[in-house]
């Protein structure tokens, strides 16, 4: 085989490919026995049909077509491998010539988007500016008051339902005649903003006992997007009574004795809170320098393709506006992994295999789903590579800020040291053997939730869709 490589653009290559007969023959013998085993000819047993006569029955262009089914796909990535281009997406293939007989051979040609040449300038002592770390006693009260909230109680009232109040609720859903979906005892807080639109203005003000219905689209479902007529019965009303801030409290959310020991607690953590959230503002802010100031050229084809893509899941194929905006967003995107993959290829990142898991099952968590059946998922999916190559950025981007020179605002320098040695600075921590999460501290008790009620992942319908594993 002999191929030939012609550069289009910068993300761009047609290769020209020539098989010889010699070379293409096994595939012809292949074609010839598929077809052979599934076509009935009078006096030949199936699978057994000579070739001239599947030449003369079927034709000469039906084996050539089966043929070619195998011998393209397998050609293109030989040349591929002899040219050591890097294509990115499916080539468009046009077969110019096709053997006649036992002469002559198979000439195609193939264009296929590639990843770009980048030219990365010296990525070591870049500087970055960050904000300044600001504890105030605000900060420490929200930290409070969040702990209060998860030592709450659920207690009953005889009152109509306002916002943050806890309520057990019956609702069904109809279009037309026709009953959509129903579920009894729904949990939900009111104002949460988590359910249909129009839920809490409709639950706002209504008693125990009292219905009320109200027109909203569906946010899941087979029927999701189109106008349902809800009607919702309140079964229950609870507010919910936080506990006295004193000594006492600090004993029963912490190991401290005082309440001021607490808040001095609190507040290192915020501080380290605000720390981390400089070390996230640091690594955010090095990326969009360097998208600013290195040139990445982008396949136009893929940016083409993900935006159809995009539109298409959401059948809004025609709306222009929103299409120039999801084109912007695919471009800086795929510009995103263009340049972090050529950082990691500088900085000579490799994945280990507990650096994997780990990013699989912080995954995991984010869908809530368990993290072996998520593997699972991943890997009939075909994704383990592209996780892979997910982690691989990460840690190249951790590496180019590691070198970096990173300040304040006030000129004061930072110290990465503790962010940096985090493979996944967002994502929770988890235990990576086995894919089992890892299982914390005693965690205090989330008694808000009323244990008798439907959890919201019930509710079909009514709920928004929850995204699966991630291509």
């Amino acid at each position: 085989m002999k191929s030939a490589v012609e550069t289009l653009n910068p993300t761009r290559v047609k290769l020209t490919i020539e098989v010889p007969y010699e070379e293409l023959k096994p595939s012809l013998d292949a074609a010839y026995k598929s077809i052979a085993a599934q076509v009935n000819v009078p006096g030949f047993r199936k699978g057994h049909v000579p070739a001239r006569i599947i030449d003369q029955r079927i034709g000469r262009g039906a084996v050539l077509e089966e043929a070619m089914q195998d011998a393209v796909p397998r050609f293109y990535s030989l040349a591929v491998e002899q040219s050591e281009v890097r294509p990115l997406g499916q080539p468009q293939v046009e077969v110019n010539e096709l053997p006649e007989g036992t002469n002559g051979d198979l000439k195609f040609t193939a264009e296929v988007d590639v990843r770009p040449e980048i030219t990365l300038p010296d990525l070591n002592g870049l500087t970055v500016t960050v904000d300044d770390i600001a504890v105030s006693d605000e900060d420490v009260d929200a930290r409070v008051e969040t702990l209060r909230e998860r030592f709450g109680t659920l207690i009953p009232v005889e009152r109509a339902a306002a916002d943050g109040d806890f309520v057990t609720i019956d609702i069904a859903a109809t279009i037309g005649d026709e009953e959509i979906d129903s579920v009894k005892g729904v949990s939900y807080q009111v104002g949460a903003g988590t359910m249909l639109a129009g839920m809490d203005e409709a639950l706002t003000g209504l008693s125990a006992g009292e219905t009320t219905t109200f027109d909203s689209e569906l946010a899941g479902g087979d029927r999701k997007g189109e106008s349902a007529h809800v009607t919702v019965t309140m079964a229950a009303v609870k507010e919910r009574q936080l506990p006295e801030l004193d000594d006492d409290f600090a004993q029963l959310a912490s190991e401290f004795d005082t309440l001021d020991e607490l808040r001095a607690d609190l507040r290192g953590k915020t501080e380290e809170s605000k720390r981390f959230e400089q070390g996230l503002q640091a690594r955010d802010r090095l990326l969009e320098n360097l998208l600013e100031t290195i040139e990445v050229p982008v396949p136009e084809g893929l940016v083409a393709d993900e935006v159809h893509r995009h539109l298409e899941g959401e059948n809004r194929l025609e709306d222009d506006e929103h299409r120039a905006e999801v084109e912007v967003e695919s471009r800086k995107a795929l510009k995103t992994q263009l340049l972090l993959d050529a950082i990691a290829e500088k900085e000579q990142v490799s994945v280990g295999q507990s650096e994997l898991i780990e990013y699989i099952v912080s995954s995991a968590q984010q869908y809530g789903m368990d993290p072996n059946d998520f593997a699972k998922a991943v890997d009939q999916a075909g994704q383990v590579p592209a996780m892979v190559g997910e982690v691989a950025r990460r840690k190249g981007l951790v590496s180019v800020l590691g070198h970096a020179v990173v300040t304040d605002a006030s000129g004061q320098p930072v110290d990465l040291e503790s962010f940096l040695g985090l493979d996944q600075p967002e994502e929770p921590d988890a235990a990576a053997e086995g894919l089992e999460p890892a299982v914390g501290g005693a965690a205090a008790p989330a008694v808000v939730v009323d244990p008798t009620a439907v959890p919201v992942s019930d509710l079909g319908g009514f709920e928004p869709d929850e995204p699966g594993p991630s291509a």
